[in-house]
């Protein structure tokens, strides 16, 4: 049998599959059970979030023969024809490809046609935005009045390309970002299903790379076994995607607070000798200064996209930055971020920055300055360095590098010279 990719093997069938869209799914049940299901539809969201495949399971509810509650039973004809790709009542059409005036036309044609067998006739448009301006006219009056067997379902990327016109006539769900709590979930799933063992550090590397899109994950898991085979390691996970190590991080952050300038000219090396982007390494160190300060202000790691080994590690700066350090240090790093796009010498540039910043000193604030004015530590800190007379004479222990100051005793008093003011004569008649 033909190899299956994951995306496709574990493509939802249910409603109740669909991960991280349950504020969709459930309005689309409760319309369903209700009776109140509309003639157009448009999913809108970011890429590999379950819009086309939300749309299908929509579709094949509407024409179910034997429907459990809101969900398709999946055995029926109409169900298996349409898992088969052969149901006649179910067309699905790429808005890419037949984006020109004359397939709208076809389509606006073919839509007097009732079904053949189910109750409903679907028409599934993907990447509506696609569709040219001529297309979206021709579309429109269709589209307001269309046969009671007809729907609409239109999928898209790009919202903001599709016409006020069009987005009126239709109810708008809006997809989002699948959490990465949500896509680690199901990798381990799919993991334990597949007999592959995988480990939390790199199910959160792949559920990272692929920035909330859950078919972005699970190509990449493809991939990844393809290379490790049945067990996965994280190190051998980051040489294959030439990721940049979360360890460097840790070790810009420690050598911040030990000051030790030689690791920054360390960690631009291995940058080069590994060849990964400069200007990926200063976006990742931006997160992992934000990361140390959202556990600082809010005392937690739950705001945080790592894996747990990680934010225990993040924990453990929670006394040793203050906030007022890391928004200079924020601030900073995204003051290089963007010098170093122009930079004609990223490695260089780097190298500066990350010596600049492991010299940064600590900051105190206006509010524990007078802290410790009250408390009075900063008077006794204040008469600790205070020197006196006594100390200039003879130079204590603690003084001995302070400069030593000869005054001389006999200094003749400055004499005041009175101003040379100009006398003004009186003028007399004459004048």
């Amino acid at each position: 049998m033909a190899f299956i990719v994951t995306a496709r093997k574990w493509r939802p069938q249910l409603f109740e599959e669909v991960v991280g869209q349950q504020h969709i799914t459930t309005t689309l049940k409760n319309a369903i059970q209700n009776n109140r299901i509309g003639h157009a539809y448009i999913f809108a969201g970011p890429r590999g979030v379950g819009k086309t495949t939300t749309a299908r399971i929509l579709a094949k509810r509407l024409n179910c023969k034997n429907p459990k509650g809101g969900e398709p039973c999946n055995e029926c004809d109409a169900c298996n024809s349409f898992l088969k790709s052969q149901s006649l009542d179910i067309i699905e059409i790429d808005g890419a490809s037949n984006r020109r005036i004359d397939e709208i036309r076809t389509l606006r044609e073919s839509v007097k046609y009732a079904p053949t067998s189910g109750e409903y006739k679907v028409y599934i448009i993907d990447e509506v935005h696609m569709l040219t301006t001529e297309s979206f006219n021709a579309l429109l009056k269709t589209l307001e009045e269309p046969p009671e067997h007809t729907i609409f379902i239109f999928a898209t990327t790009d919202i903001h390309k599709v016409p006020l016109t069009i987005i009126s006539r239709c109810q708008r769900f809006d997809f989002r970002r699948i959490e990465l709590n949500e896509i680690k979930s199901l990798l381990e799933k799919i993991a334990i299903a597949e007999k592959i063992k995988i480990d939390d550090e790199s199910l959160t590397i792949i559920a990272k790379k692929a920035d909330g899109a859950l078919r972005d994950a699970e190509s990449i898991f493809d991939q990844v076994v393809s290379f490790c085979g049945n067990e996965i390691d994280a190190n051998i996970l980051r040489q294959m995607l030439n990721l940049i190590d979360d360890e460097i991080y840790f070790q810009l952050s420690d050598a911040i607070l030990t000051k030790d300038f030689k690791i920054a000219f360390d960690i631009s090396e291995r940058i080069y000798s590994n060849g990964w982007n400069f200007i990926d390494f200063i976006n990742g160190l931006i997160e992992h200064f934000r990361n140390i300060t959202t556990v600082i202000v809010a005392d937690t790691t739950d705001f945080i996209e790592a894996s747990e080994v990680n934010k225990k590690k993040y924990y453990d700066y929670a006394d040793k930055f203050s906030e007022g350090d890391l928004l200079r240090i924020l601030s900073f790093l995204s003051q290089t971020q963007n010098e170093l796009r122009l930079a004609q010498n990223q490695r260089l540039k780097v190298e500066i920055s990350l010596t600049k910043l492991i010299g940064l000193e600590k900051s105190s604030t206006i509010t524990e300055i007078l802290a410790k004015v009250n408390s009075g530590d900063y008077t006794s800190e204040k008469k600790k360095s205070k020197i006196t007379e006594k100390d200039i004479e003879s130079p204590s222990q603690e003084n001995k590098f302070q400069i030593k100051i000869d005054i001389p005793k006999n200094i003749p008093p400055k004499i005041k010279e009175k101003p040379n003011i100009p006398i003004k004569k009186k003028r007399t008649a004459r004048s």
